[in-house]
């Protein structure tokens, strides 16, 4: 499908010669990257591609974004714009024994009336272990490309998604050309997982290794940063792999299950994991299961478990959604794999509440296909419980395939040169005080402007759920702190390029770049500024939530404990940090200097006599017209507030698409349901006033 649009310079001939060379070389990516079966040389494929490269040159009006050469080519972009999924991309609830699968399996019979001793069909999946994306085809065109984000907003990385070779540009070319193959439809979001395998994760990082960059912990990491980069040649120079494993929206086709998604989704060109099986019951399904767990090893790339969905898509659609997760599907997650090494040491971290973390030094050793050569301790009464000593050896496994933690200490190799390690009294940093407070496990550093704090602070503050700072990173911010160029969050907006050029790794894009960041910062809603600035037991959620209820820090700021108290979500200890946290002076002095760079945002102010004036109002399901965080401004603004669950206090349940169990409890409550377009229309009406 070319979709040339005014290409009447072109001739017929050459256009032909054109639609026939795109063909071979996408015949060509499909059978090399997807079906690993090379069907020509490696220089008859460049031939192909220098002569399509050719007859482009000659004629750029016949240039196509589908078209091969345009794979890579874009300049690099500054920041990502967001995505908003037609079908939002939502997580699986975990299973980690045989019972909760059985549990699984019932919950599904009785929701369905099945009987135990009926047939029940199940699709069993291995479960990559990389990032999960979306892609969406126009008529068969790829047209955008994006990362799952919250499951409704993520970010448009198409140009990057384009430099993937198991990712078609164009499906009608690539087609399996079969009478049973599933037409391709003229709209679809294709649900699938970038991954890394384990020979190019290697040699990603040896190349990082060799030229004084650090190294990624682990193929999803790796894989996860190369679809993020802003320069799409990078993503390039990494040989992604794409797998396709589910559909979110699709017009002009039809599916009866899952299996049939998949086998259409090969047939379409994509990559789709040979591995997919289908059974009957569930004792099949942990089987199966049973076999990978141990034969994981044995792939060239890394899964951390398998997914089981009920097949029928009639049947999924009887069994619903709970939450953020279907009840049709659960994703079994692999034990952890558990290594013997030895503690070499155990060092004090202090991050940017003052707590300080205990972290064992070990012997390096290979962990799930990783090297891991520190684990963490979490506190001191952690290393009392397990007696975890200097010189002691270990078992280490990596928590959820990726945090490296002590499982428990072998004392029978055990040789009494081992020592005990002690808690310091003094920051490791500064040489502040160290306290314990009553009740808990942490100790932390008196000293709010211990240099350590200062260093996680600025980290947070410029992070993604935060001020959202892009390439203002750890490195970077280490120099800007060793050359004393910032004390504070607030220094990041005082910056020159002049400043940041000169550091190591840096030069003038890339610091027009970092400084081009920090200033498009400025324009961040109150709820990120709230979560940016690390009050104590303050999350992203109870940010939004004090935003709503205060609407700028000025009104925050002044609050008092019982005023925040009574805000949803924030409870007395929340309410005595946040307070705790403007009184004090060196707080209130970093605010005043983000205030004076121009960073002040406000809630729009509520209307306290509008239509929701004293109300609480729940949102449940996937809203096709609003994001979550804009419906509930919306509420915020005529009077009323937004909660996260079903009470008798519940004035109003708004349900979208999807809705589950929220809605259920609702109606058993008598609670008045509406759905998207009344609450529009309600708000329409109420601006209108």
């Amino acid at each position: 499908m070319s979709n040339l649009g005014d290409s009447a310079a072109v001739s017929a001939a050459v256009q032909s010669e054109i639609d026939e060379l795109r063909h071979r070389i996408n015949r060509a990516d499909f059978l090399y990257y997807v079906k690993d079966q090379p069907d020509i040389s490696d220089a008859d494929y460049d031939r192909l591609m220098r002569r399509l490269q050719d007859l482009e040159e000659q004629h750029p009006q016949a240039i196509t974004p589908d078209s091969p050469t345009q794979r890579v080519g874009v300049a690099p972009q500054t920041q990502f714009a967001q995505f908003q999924h037609r079908t939002p991309m939502l997580s699986l609830a975990n299973a980690f024994s045989e019972a909760e699968l059985r549990a699984f399996d019932r919950r599904c019979r009785q929701t369905l009336q099945i009987e135990p001793d009926e047939r029940l069909q199940y699709d069993c999946e291995p479960k990559f272990d990389g990032l999960a994306i979306s892609l969406t085809y126009v008529n068969g065109v790829l047209s955008a490309g994006a990362t799952r984000g919250d499951g409704h907003r993520g970010e448009d990385i198409t140009h990057n998604l384009r430099t993937v070779r198991t990712i078609p540009l164009d499906l009608v070319q690539v087609k399996r050309d079969s009478p049973d193959a599933k037409p391709v439809p003229s709209l679809i979001e294709i649900r699938g997982e970038v991954i890394l395998t384990h020979d190019e994760f290697l040699r990603i990082n040896q190349e990082r290794e060799t030229s004084g960059e650090p190294t990624f912990a682990n193929p999803r990491n790796a894989a996860a940063g190369s679809v993020r980069q802003l320069d799409p040649r990078v993503t390039a120079r990494r040989h992604l792999t794409f797998f396709a494993y589910a559909v979110g929206t699709y017009e002009g086709i039809e599916f009866s299950n899952q299996y049939e998604v998949l086998c259409a989704l090969g047939d379409w060109g994509f990559k789709v994991n040979p591995e997919v099986r289908v059974y009957d019951s569930i004792d099949e399904v942990i089987d199966y299961i049973g076999e990978w767990g141990k034969k994981k090893q044995d792939l060239t790339y890394d899964i951390d478990g398998m997914v089981v969905k009920v097949n029928s898509f009639e049947q999924q659609t009887r069994l619903g959604f709970v939450a953020r997760s279907p009840r049709w599907a659960i994703a079994f997650k692999f034990p952890a794999e558990q290594v013997l090494t030895k503690v070499n040491d155990i060092e004090v971290n202090v991050g940017r509440t003052g707590a300080l973390t205990p972290v064992a030094f070990l012997e390096p050793v290979q962990v799930g296909g990783v090297m891991v050569s520190r684990a963490t301790l979490h506190n001191e009464d952690e290393i009392r419980r397990k007696d975890v000593r200097i010189g002691d050896t270990v078992v280490v496994q990596r928590a959820g395939e990726v945090i490296p933690e002590v499982v428990e200490v072998v004392k029978e190799k055990r040789t009494g040169d081992e020592v005990e390690f002690v808690m310091p009294t003094k920051c490791p940093i500064c040489g502040a005080d160290v306290i314990r407070e009553p009740g808990e496990a942490v100790a932390r550093c008196t000293d709010i402007a211990c240099p350590a704090q200062i260093r996680e602070r600025v980290i947070h503050f410029a992070s993604k759920g935060a001020m959202d700072i892009d390439g203002v990173g750890p490195a970077l911010i280490d120099q800007l702190l060793a050359d004393k160029l910032i004390q504070d969050p607030a220094d990041l907006y005082t910056l020159t390029v002049d400043d940041v050029e000169h550091l190591e790794r840096m030069a003038l894009k890339s610091a027009q770049n970092a400084i081009g960041a920090i200033q498009a910062s400025k324009k961040v809603t109150l709820d990120r500024l709230i979560y940016a600035l690390g009050i104590r037991h303050v999350g992203d959620r109870t940010a939004a939530a004090l935003a709503q209820r205060f609407g700028s820090i000025k009104a925050l700021s002044s609050a008092s404990v019982d005023e925040l108290a009574e805000v949803q979500d924030v409870g007395p200890v929340i309410a005595a940090s946040v307070v705790a946290f403007f009184a004090q002076d060196r707080n209130r002095e970093v605010i005043d200097k983000l205030r004076t760079v121009g960073i002040d945002p406000s809630v729009e102010e509520r209307q306290e006599t509008a239509i929701f004036a004293d109300k609480t109002i729940v949102f449940t399901g996937a809203l096709q017209k609003l994001t979550r965080d804009q419906a509930q401004g919306l509420v915020f603004k005529l009077g009323g507030n937004s909660s996260s669950s079903v009470s008798g206090k519940t004035s109003l349940v708004v349900a979208g698409e999807n809705a589950g169990s929220k809605l259920e409890k609702a109606r058993s409550l008598g609670v008045q349901v509406i759905s998207e377009d009344e609450f529009l229309e309600m708000v329409s009406k109420a601006e209108q006033v």
